[in-house]
């Protein structure tokens, strides 16, 4: 079984603070540039679970770094260099306090708080009728705070702008870059025979001017469909083929876990470990159309330390 990353603990040239989320640990450089390391960490239900999945940071950090790259013409990112498989590193941003929700599909939670009667989602109206995962009339965006832990909660437009978390002519910006960016991840996954349905955006401000920051279209932060049968399990009520990490929640809840007291994650055995890693494997080939190059896995924060050492010190 290959090696997983679950921990660092580094003390980079120019190491300022770090700070550990759930899956990335992020070291700040200077106070100019930010180390970002996408662990093998995995979560669910806000919770990190007992065991790294071999590759899983490699495959969420390279993907991210093509889709930056691939979106680059409609905002400017913090991304400068990805030095390592597992790294990317760019520059320090003012985060806004919100996350960009847009939802191309009535599914996921949307469709949890549609079917409990819901008709508005984060202030925005919902037709009435709909059908789990149906196409909305138009993308909505359903955005949510950011909490530095625990669970993000739901926000309006409204009350983003009115509690002065976004300023009501920045929030207009990114709103209209939120729908740009979610128009080009649709078009690059239609070419791949996948569908967009749902994902997330981060942005924040470098000299005043607004960029996107962390990571984009990466299975973790998106849902995908496979296009090929939507229509016909769709008409059928059928549930769709996803690409996701959906399929880690549901194995959760099968076996009795959706993060709340009392309950206990079920065992992850070296067979549900390395499944999980070939489903990201797979993801990873589907949504960028490229073959995955599994990185050399031993001595790990070895390689890592020497691989952005080197590019700092340069």
């Amino acid at each position: 079984m290959a090696n997983a990353l679950t921990q660092t603990d580094f003390k980079f040239n120019g190491q300022q603070s770090v700070y550990h989320g759930k899956v990335r640990d992020v070291y700040n450089i200077n106070n100019q540039k930010l180390v970002m390391v996408a662990t093998d960490r995995i979560s669910a239900f806000d919770v990190v679970l007992p065991k790294g999945i071999p590759f899983k940071g490699q495959i969420l950090n390279q993907i991210a770094a093509k889709f930056l790259d691939a979106t680059s013409d409609i905002v400017e990112n913090w991304k400068l260099a990805t030095p390592d498989p597992m790294v990317t590193i760019g520059r320090k941003a003012e985060p806004f306090p919100v996350e960009m929700i847009i939802r191309g599909y009535l599914t996921g939670s949307s469709w949890r708080s549609y079917k409990a009667g819901a008709r508005a989602i984060c202030g925005v109206p919902v037709p009435e009728g709909m059908k789990e995962h149906q196409k909305f009339p138009k993308p909505i965006i359903t955005p949510t705070t950011k909490a530095a832990e625990g669970h993000d909660e739901d926000i309006s437009k409204e009350q983003i702008i009115a509690r002065g978390l976004i300023s009501a002519q920045d929030y207009e910006q990114i709103e209209e870059i939120t729908y740009k960016l979610f128009e080009r991840g649709s078009q690059i996954a239609a070419k791949r025979g996948l569908i967009l349905v749902d994902t997330k955006y981060e942005f924040g401000k470098i000299d005043g001017k607004i960029v996107l920051i962390d990571e984009i279209h990466t299975p973790d932060s998106s849902r995908y469909f496979y296009s090929e049968g939507y229509q016909e399990r769709f008409e059928k009520g059928q549930q769709q083929k996803q690409l996701s990490k959906e399929f880690v929640r549901e194995w959760l809840m099968d076996n009795g876990f959706q993060g709340k007291d009392g309950q206990k994650v079920p065992e992850m055995t070296e067979e549900i470990v390395n499944g999980i890693t070939d489903r990201y494997i797979e993801l990873y080939e589907h949504i960028t159309g490229e073959k995955f190059n599994k990185a050399a896995s031993e001595n790990l924060s070895d390689r890592i330390f020497n691989n952005v050492e080197k590019y700092l010190n340069a």
